[in-house]
C-alpha cells in the first residue's frame, strides 16, 4: 500500500469528529480492556501503547485469552443468544460513517480480507483495545472475541462473510466495495451481522459502517458501538494505507 497517511474524520449522529476525538476514545478504552484481560497498561503515548498492548495479547495466545475470559464469555454467550431469540430476527443498527482522504474503497477491502498477510492477526487485534482475538478460521470464517461498545462483557462470535441470509439492511447499489456477513454465536445462532460499505469519492473514499444487533439490544450499546466502529476502522485505514504500521 501507499506510504501516504490518510486523513480520517468520523461522522456519528450527524456530527463530525476529528481524528483526535477518535484517538481520545481509544485511549479511554485501553485501561478497561487491559484490566479485563489481566495485562498491565502499557506506558508511553497512545501509538506505543497500541503496539505494546497488541503484542501482549498476541503473546498470551488464543487459548490463554479464552481461559482468562471464560466466565465473561459464558455469560456473554447466554445474553447474546437470549437477546437474539427474544428479538425473533428483528434487528437494530449501529452506524458510523468515515470520510477518508487518500486510499480507495477496493484497496481497503482487499487489505482487510487478505488473511494471508503476515501481520493479519496483529493488525486485526491492534485496531482496538477491546479486540482480544480476531483470527481467520480454516473454514474461512472470522473468529472474534471483543467487547462491543457499551457492553460490560466480551463475547465470542464468528462472522461468515459468504452468508448474507439473515441480514435485514439493504445494500447500497453505489458502493464500490463492501465487507458484509452474518454474525454467529457459540451455539450456532445468527445474532446479527455487519454491512460495511465503501464508496470512492474524489481524493479518497467514504465508509458507511453498519452493525446489525438483535432488535432488543440496549440503546446504550447501539450508541456506544458507533465509537467502537470509528476507532477500529480509522486504525485499519491507517494500517492499510501506510500510517501506524
Amino acid at each position: 500500500m501507499s506510504s501516504a497517511s490518510p486523513t480520517v474524520h468520523a461522522i456519528i449522529g450527524g456530527r463530525l469528529f476529528s481524528r483526535d476525538h477518535v484517538l481520545a476514545w481509544e485511549a479511554e478504552r485501553l485501561p478497561a480492556a487491559a484490566s479485563k484481560i489481566g495485562i498491565p497498561v502499557p506506558t508511553g503515548d497512545l501509538a506505543r501503547q497500541r503496539v505494546e498492548f497488541a503484542d501482549d495479547k498476541l503473546a498470551l495466545g488464543a487459548d490463554e485469552i479464552k481461559r482468562r475470559l471464560r466466565r465473561d464469555l459464558r455469560v456473554g454467550d447466554v445474553v447474546a443468544n437470549a437477546t437474539a431469540r427474544i428479538s425473533r430476527g428483528g434487528r437494530a443498527t449501529s452506524v458510523c460513517e468515515l470520510q477518508v482522504t487518500g486510499g480507495s474503497a477496493a484497496g481497503l477491502v482487499q487489505w482487510f480480507e487478505d488473511t494471508y498477510r503476515d501481520d493479519y492477526i496483529r493488525s486485526m487485534t491492534a485496531a482496538h483495545p477491546d479486540h482480544f482475538l480476531i483470527q481467520a478460521l480454516p473454514d474461512g470464517r472470522q473468529e472474534v472475541i471483543e467487547t462491543t461498545g457499551g457492553s460490560p462483557l466480551p463475547t465470542r462470535f464468528l462472522i461468515d462473510y459468504t452468508d448474507l441470509s439473515t441480514l435485514t439492511t439493504q445494500s447500497d447499489p453505489d458502493a464500490d466495495a463492501d465487507a458484509t456477513g452474518v454474525a454467529i454465536s457459540e451455539r450456532g445462532l445468527h445474532i446479527g451481522g455487519v454491512r460495511h460499505e465503501f464508496r470512492d469519492v474524489p481524493g479518497g473514499f467514504h465508509a458507511r459502517l453498519c452493525v446489525e444487533f438483535p432488535r432488543t439490544t440496549l440503546p446504550r450499546i447501539l450508541s456506544e458501538h458507533r465509537r467502537h466502529l470509528a476507532i477500529e476502522w480509522s486504525n485499519w485505514m491507517e494500517f492499510a494505507f501506510g500510517a501506524g504500521r
